[in-house]
């Protein structure tokens, strides 16, 4: 049975390594909404680095997840110092349940909060859904090369969004989860 990839990127408004107070109630809050989502019916993995380092993403061994990587649009840095973005690599058991996990409890309060931490970019997606073959992990770069295509082209079979969703077949699904007001269609 296929299984639903997610890829989520954003990029902050100051490096993850900045001690300002928002930054650090974004990772606090960021490692309660993971512990959370880890438990919410149909989550089945994320990408995790081996090393468990807080806000090292370049150079991570992120094991099956592959070599990281980020859309051609992210232009901040890339050292533990200066990286300013946030992004997530995971495997649902269908659209459903990532959708309920992203739109309710600590996660729904998170977004709510996006425009404090994050940068506004007009038009490029913040996350990009696929399905995936029983067994498959998905990589960072398949997450990017659909996001980026996603912004390109538009929802595809290969590369939608909660709210265009295709089923595992390529059909176009129903309309999609139903509208949240946190991320309008």
């Amino acid at each position: 049975m296929p299984h639903l990839a997610l890829y989520t990127f954003g990029t902050l408004k100051s490096p993850l390594a900045d001690p300002a107070p928002l930054t650090s109630e974004f990772y606090e809050r960021g490692e309660a909404v993971y512990r959370r989502i880890s438990r919410h019916p149909g989550y089945l993995a994320r990408a995790e680095a081996a090393d468990g380092d807080r806000g090292l993403f370049f150079g991570a061994d992120w094991g099956a997840w592959g070599e990281f990587a980020v859309p051609t649009w992210y232009d901040k840095g890339r050292t533990a110092e200066t990286t300013a973005l946030a992004t997530t690599l995971s495997l649902w058991t269908d659209l459903r349940a990532a959708f309920e996990a992203v739109y309710t409890g600590l996660h729904r309060e998170a977004l709510a909060r996006r425009h404090d931490w994050f940068e506004k970019r007009t038009g490029q997606p913040s996350h990009v859904c696929w399905w995936v073959s029983d067994g498959v992990i998905p990589t960072w770069q398949d997450g990017v090369s659909r996001l980026e295509d996603l912004h390109a082209h538009g929802c595809a079979p290969h590369a939608f969004t909660f709210h265009h969703p295709f089923a595992p077949d390529g059909a176009a699904g129903p309309a999609g989860p139903p509208r949240h007001p946190l991320h309008p269609q």
